[in-house]
């Protein structure tokens, strides 16, 4: 959408109820997927929306519905339906602070919580139910809810519903809904099967889609570093001592990985969380709630844990892996760079997956910088500090004590301190804290170029060996010929 096509709020005409959550949350202009969707929304449509996380689609499916559904009322009108719990709890939060000057009450509806607490939310005062599909279900087959027969039906994250294994749970949940319905879906991509869902519950439908480009946030910037495998965790730890980053997210491919990365950062001295689906409900709510309040600066994270998670004011995104896929990579990297504010995303690559890095810059069109990791992580004051806040925050271990017993005879406490220290400064110094990390452009290129060569020397070799076959069956052919010619 270029700057003349901007559309504001205030053309989409909202009760003054909404407007108002709309001022209070601080939004003027519509992203692309809510200038599309909303005029398709209050017109009764059916609708097919194609947009990626972080481009603003609960608005976009939220306000216009909140803003047709009556006033004061108690009975549950609109039924979101998403994939995680995360995302639920999310969706939830934002829909009821965007409608609460209209009475709006939100209930969630999700394993690990009690059914009772859920039903008496449902059953109680909800106008909109936010529920992933598997509980839903359950729910709706044991009829645990009275008078469900909500106007409008959103799904959100459709394709991560398929990918997930839900999709037949989906299927089973529109038996239970009303017919005369308004029906919603919301897909970052569209596979066969998502297209086959929307044509199986949605009438006439409209879409809109916000393509890579509109998808693309401008304030993003794009960096990868090349480096040996064995080099992850060194050039990892190297980045953050450098960009000193805020808050930031740090994907990895596998949940094992999740594990021993936020445990290998926290043993370097930074605070980090990690999140992944194998983590009980109660424990990814605890981390969750300790990053959102910047009790933790990083979160390390599997694509799955952290898809649709709206966390503000996140300045970096780390790719420790690079992405399976080009969409994987938008979805990381869009959870930087939000709400006009400027993000940097990081991506880690061997020699071995240049070629992946470079097929994801085409497909998105992107622009990544080649960058090169800083020799030396920080500078002597910024060490001493860190130093400093490490040796102040420790706990006293008892065999610390008796250390000390043992030396304090020997070495007065003055000296004692600055030995330890040293050792302290010893250790950082082992962890690479000034080694080179990565590969220099001279070596890079040199790499790159003996890849290209073996890749050309394969095709050849290929192109050989089937021009051989080709002889080697034409003359057979020949013989074959031959002795027919003989034999007649």
């Amino acid at each position: 959408m270029s700057e003349t096509q901007k559309v504001t709020f205030d053309s989409f005409n909202f009760s003054k109820e909404i407007s108002g959550g709309i001022r209070y949350a601080g939004f003027k202009i519509a992203s692309p997927i809510q200038a599309m969707a909303i005029p398709l929304v209050q017109e009764g449509s059916d609708l097919i929306a194609q947009a990626h996380t972080g481009t603003g689609k609960t608005a976009a499916f939220g306000l216009p519905i909140m803003d047709m559904m009556e006033k004061n009322t108690k009975e549950v009108e609109c039924l979101v339906v998403t994939p995680t719990r995360e995302l639920a709890n999310q969706i939830s939060d934002e829909l009821y602070k965007l409608g609460r000057n209209k009475g709006i009450k939100t209930a969630t509806v999700y394993g690990g919580q009690s059914y009772n607490m859920q039903k008496r939310r449902v059953n109680g005062t909800a106008n909109i139910v936010v529920a992933t599909p598997g509980r839903l279900l359950d729910m709706l087959s044991k009829e645990q809810f009275k008078d469900f027969n909500p106007q409008y039906v959103v799904l959100d994250e459709a394709d991560e519903m398929l990918n997930m294994g839900f999709l037949e749970d989906v299927k089973a949940i529109f038996e239970y809904l009303p017919q005369n319905r308004q029906t919603l879906l919301f897909s970052a991509t569209m596979p066969k099967a998502i297209v086959e869902l929307a044509n199986s519950i949605l009438t006439d439908p409209k879409t809109a889609r916000v393509t890579k480009e509109e998808t693309t946030n401008k304030d993003i910037a794009q960096e990868f570093y090349v480096i040996d495998e064995h080099e992850r965790d060194d050039a990892t730890v190297r980045l953050l001592e450098v960009l000193d980053p805020e808050r930031s997210i740090i994907f990895c491919r596998m949940k094992k990985e999740v594990d021993r990365v936020s445990e290998m950062l926290n043993s370097r001295g930074f605070n980090a969380v990690g999140l992944h689906g194998d983590m009980e409900q109660r424990d990814r709510d605890k981390v969750m709630k300790a990053f959102k309040r910047a009790e933790a600066d990083i979160l390390v994270a599997t694509d799955v844990a952290a898809r649709g998670l709206d966390i503000s004011n996140v300045t970096h995104v780390f790719n420790y892996h690079i992405p399976f896929d080009p969409e994987s990579y938008v979805h990381r990297i869009g959870r930087t760079g939000r709400a006009g504010k400027k993000g940097l995303a990081i991506t880690l690559v061997t020699p071995l997956e240049y070629k992946e890095l470079t097929s994801i810059q085409k497909k998105v069109k992107a622009g990544l910088k080649h960058s090169f990791i800083p020799s030396n992580s920080v500078d002597e004051n910024s060490m001493v500090q860190k130093l400093a806040a490490q040796v102040k925050e420790q706990k006293i271990d008892e065999k610390a004590i008796k250390v000390y017993e043992a030396l304090e005879d020997e070495i007065d406490s003055g000296e004692l301190a600055f030995k330890l220290i040293s050792m302290l400064l010893t250790e950082a110094d082992s962890k690479g804290s000034n080694k080179q990390i990565g590969i220099p452009k001279e070596q890079l290129d040199k790499v790159l170029k003996e890849m290209q060569n073996s890749h050309e020397d394969k095709k050849r070799s290929k192109r050989r060996g089937s021009s051989r076959r080709r002889r080697s069956s034409g003359s057979k052919k020949r013989r074959s010929s031959s002795s027919r010619r003989k034999n007649q």
